[in-house]
């Protein structure tokens, strides 16, 4: 199989990146999120071929707040949270959020999951490089799950996701990756909840994973909602 037909067999639905934040933009528009009102805050991966979508984010909503790790695992906590939200405009006694929250996965023109190109770089990449480290220490059972004060982020990373993966599976990139969306939503919600007065503040989480194909970036969408006034609502995306 190429690049489409792996793309339509395990991604039903997806975006250029483009389109995606044009499309994300209008629907929240809807809700009263503009980029006078609002800011926008994104976990992605640190990866260079992740940023053009920071880029177009920041082109749409203004300069936008980096919760960024590796594989856009959400590690800023609390105090990271907290400083995004008193960035925001304050418009008629509103603060108004937009969390962008994605991995990232790679897909070739052979249709080889987790394989790219990287200018200037001979032979084949990976994407997401650190997913695709831990997917291989549980593929060869040498898991190191202690804290290396020299590599913080993925031993953080790897703690985490094993908790979601049960004793003696090993899932292939695909299914981390899609592990991982469902993780960075779940730790990103729990800690916004500790912190946000709904009262006064109105924020969107937009959802997904981002895919890198040969010629062009897409973006596969998940949970992508509004809270508006306390009242939840799904976004059409």
């Amino acid at each position: 199989m190429d690049f489409e037909e792996v793309l339509k067999r395990f991604f039903d639905k997806v975006y250029t990146e483009s389109d995606f934040v044009e499309k994300t933009y209008a629907e929240l528009n809807k809700f009263g999120f503009d980029s006078d009102n609002s800011i926008a805050c994104v976990s992605v991966c640190r990866d260079e071929i992740t940023q053009p979508l920071i880029r177009l984010i920041r082109d749409k909503w203004g300069e936008a707040f980096n919760l960024s790790s590796l594989a856009g695992m959400f590690f800023a906590g609390q105090t990271g949270l907290m400083a995004a939200m008193h960035h925001s405009p304050i418009v008629e006694g509103k603060e108004r959020y937009v969390f962008y929250a994605l991995p990232h996965i790679a897909i070739d023109a052979e249709g080889h999951l987790g394989a790219c190109k990287r200018a200037g770089r001979e032979g084949e990449s990976t994407a997401c490089g650190a997913l695709n480290a831990f997917q291989k220490e549980l593929s060869q059972g040498r898991l190191n799950l202690s804290i290396d004060e020299t590599d913080i982020e993925q031993s953080l990373l790897k703690r985490r996701l094993l908790r979601e993966i049960p004793y003696g599976h090993v899932p292939d990139l695909l299914e981390l990756t899609r592990i991982s969306q469902r993780v960075i939503q779940k730790d990103l919600e729990h800690v916004l909840n500790t912190i946000i007065d709904r009262s006064r503040s109105d924020y969107a989480m937009v959802t997904g994973i981002q895919i890198h194909g040969p010629e062009h970036s897409y973006v596969y969408p998940a949970a992508c909602y509004v809270v508006v006034n306390e009242m939840f609502e799904q976004l059409k995306i």
